[in-house]
C-alpha cells in the first residue's frame, strides 16, 4: 500500500488532508498525519479508514526517520526552520518531499543528491510562494510563445478577511502560521524598478508601501516581499526593467505594524526572563527610554514613536492589547513569541467570518510590431463561513495535486525545485480552476 505522510496539522492543512483522504479512498492509499498535538492531527483525519493520526516531534530523530522511511511522499507543513531536517531524511531514505515553505540554500544544495536518489524535493508549493509562481509562469510562457518581450513584472499576494463583513480594527485575521506575520520584515526586501535596484532594510519594509487596485476588491496597500530580483532568473525575466513581488493588506495595516517593528517587538533573539508572568504593559515599557518614567506608558510610547497619542495608530495598539495589565501567558521568552501569542488571541477567524486570498500579476509586454499591452491576471477567492478557509484551500490543493502526480508516477522531475515547470503548473492550475480557484486575465492596450 502506498503511503503519504503529512507533517504538521495547523491551519493550512484541513483542505489538504480532506483532499488526500478522498484520493486515498479512490486509489487505495493511506494518509498519516503527524503533529506534536496528536488530538489536532486526529481532527484532520477524523474516523476515515484511510487515515491515521500520530504524535510527531520533528526533533526526535528516531521517530522522524522511522515515519519518513515508511512513506512514499512526505508533505512538510511544519515551520520553515524544520525544512532541512525533513529534507535530509527524505534524501537519506529516497522519499519525495513537498513543502510550502521557501526553498533555502540547504534544500537547494541537496538537489544533486535528490537526483541521484531519483526523488523530488519540491518547495514553495502553497499560495505565496506557490500558486503565484505557477500562475506567473503560465502567463510568462504564453507571452514568450506569442513572441512578446516582458518589460515589467509585478506580482502581488495576500490572505486577508473577505470584504463586506464586520472587521476588527486591523482588518486582518490569522489563517496561517502567525510567526510568518510577526516576522514578515525580518529579511528586508529588494526589487528592481526602472532598471534600478531598490533595497529596503528590515525596519523600513512597512514604510515602503503603495496602493494597488484589485478588481472586485478595491484599493489595497502593497509592501515589498523579500528578494524579488532572485526570481528574475527563475522566471526567465533577466531583461525586465521592473521586477517586484509584494504582499497586499487592507490600507492601514502597514502604518500600525511599522510602529510595532519600530518598538522592537518582532524579535526572536532577545529573551525576557519570566515573560509569561509579566503584563503586556510591562513588556512594552521595557522598550522605552528611561525618561519621564512617571508618565503613562501610552504617552511615552506615542512620543517615542512620534505619533498622536489619540490617533488611529494608538487606538489600534490599545485594541491589540499592548497596554493591558493582563499576563502575557505565552510559551517562549522572546518578544516575537509574545506577539505570536497575542495575534492568535486577538485576530482569529471568528465563527461565520470568511477569509479571502488574492494573487495578481501585472505584466507590461512589447511585441515586434510595436504593439504594447498590459496583462493583468487575477485570482480572488473567498473561503466558506464555518467551512474551509480560502487559505487552506489555496495552500492545500496545489500540494495535494502534486502529491497525486507523484503517487501515480505522472511527475518524473527529480532534484530540488520550485513549481515553475509546465509539468507541475498545468495540472495544478487546471484542478484549481475546477475547484473554483481560477485566474481571470485582462488585456489593456498601452500607447
Amino acid at each position: 500500500m502506498k503511503r503519504i505522510l503529512v507533517l504538521g496539522a495547523g491551519q493550512s492543512t484541513p483542505y489538504l488532508t480532506h483532499h488526500l483522504l478522498v484520493l486515498a479512498e479512490e486509489h487505495g492509499w493511506h494518509v498519516t498525519v503527524g503533529d506534536l498535538d496528536r488530538d489536532l492531527a486526529q481532527q484532520r483525519v477524523g474516523d476515515h479508514p484511510r487515515g491515521t493520526a500520530i504524535s510527531f516531534d520533528v526533533n526526535d530523530e528516531q521517530v522522524r526517520s522511522t515515519q519518513i522511511k515508511r512513506a512514499d511522499v512526505v508533505i512538510n507543513m511544519l515551520a520553515a526552520r524544520f525544512q532541512d531536517l525533513v529534507a535530509w531524511d527524505c534524501v537519506a531514505h529516497g522519499k519525495h518531499m513537498l513543502s510550502v515553505s521557501y526553498r533555502n540554500r540547504a534544500v537547494r544544495d541537496l538537489g544533486p543528491d535528490a537526483q541521484r536518489k531519483g526523488i523530488l524535493l519540491l518547495t514553495e508549493l502553497g499560495l505565496d510562494p506557490g500558486i503565484d509562481h505557477m500562475s506567473a509562469m503560465s502567463v510568462i510562457d504564453g507571452v514568450h510563445a506569442r513572441g512578446g518581450k516582458i518589460l515589467r513584472f509585478c506580482s502581488y499576494g495576500s490572505g486577508i478577511p473577505a470584504p463586506n463583513q464586520e472587521h476588527n480594527p486591523l482588518r486582518y485575521v490569522i489563517t496561517w502560521n502567525p510567526r510568518n506575520v510577526v516576522m514578515a520584515s525580518e529579511q528586508g526586501a529588494q526589487y528592481l524598478e526602472n532598471d534600478k535596484i531598490k533595497i529596503v532594510p528590515w525596519h523600513h519594509v512597512f514604510h515602503h508601501t503603495w496602493p494597488v487596485e484589485v478588481d472586485g476588491v478595491g484599493t489595497l496597500e502593497a509592501y515589498p516581499n523579500r528578494d524579488s530580483i532572485a526570481y528574475m532568473k527563475t522566471f526567465g525575466l533577466q531583461h525586465v526593467r521592473t521586477m517586484i513581488r509584494a504582499t497586499l493588506r487592507y490600507p492601514g495595516w502597514s502604518e500600525t505594524w511599522e510602529k510595532i517593528v519600530r518598538i522592537g517587538l518582532p524579535n526572536e533573539n532577545l529573551r525576557i526572563p519570566r515573560l509569561g508572568e509579566r503584563s503586556y504593559r510591562e513588556v512594552v515599557e521595557m522598550f522605552l527610554p528611561m525618561t519621564n518614567v512617571d508618565e503613562l506608558v501610552e504617552t511615552r510610547l506615542a512620543r517615542f514613536l512620534g505619533i498622536s497619542p489619540t490617533g488611529k495608530i494608538m487606538e489600534n495598539l490599545t485594541w491589540l492589547g499592548l497596554f493591558s495589565d493582563e499576563e502575557v501567558g505565552c510559551e517562549g521568552e522572546t518578544p516575537a513569541a509574545m506577539m505570536i501569542h497575542l495575534l492568535k488571541q486577538k485576530l482569529p477567524l471568528v465563527p461565520g467570518m470568511r477569509d479571502m486570498v488574492v494573487i495578481m500579476h501585472e505584466l507590461d509586454v512589447e511585441y515586434g510590431d510595436s504593439r504594447s499591452e498590459r496583462i493583468t491576471s487575477t485570482l480572488v477567492a473567498e473561503g466558506e463561513a464555518n467551512g474551509f478557509t480560502a487559505m487552506a484551500k489555496a495552500v492545500g490543493l496545489p500540494t495535494a495535486v502534486t502529491a497525486k502526480l507523484l503517487m501515480l508516477g505522472e511527475l518524473k522531475l527529480t532534484g530540488s525545485h520550485i513549481p515553475t515547470q509546465r509539468s507541475i503548473y498545468e495540472p495544478v492550475l487546471r484542478e484549481m480552476a475546477g475547484a473554483g480557484l481560477e485566474f481571470v486575465e485582462n488585456l489593456q492596450r498601452l500607447e
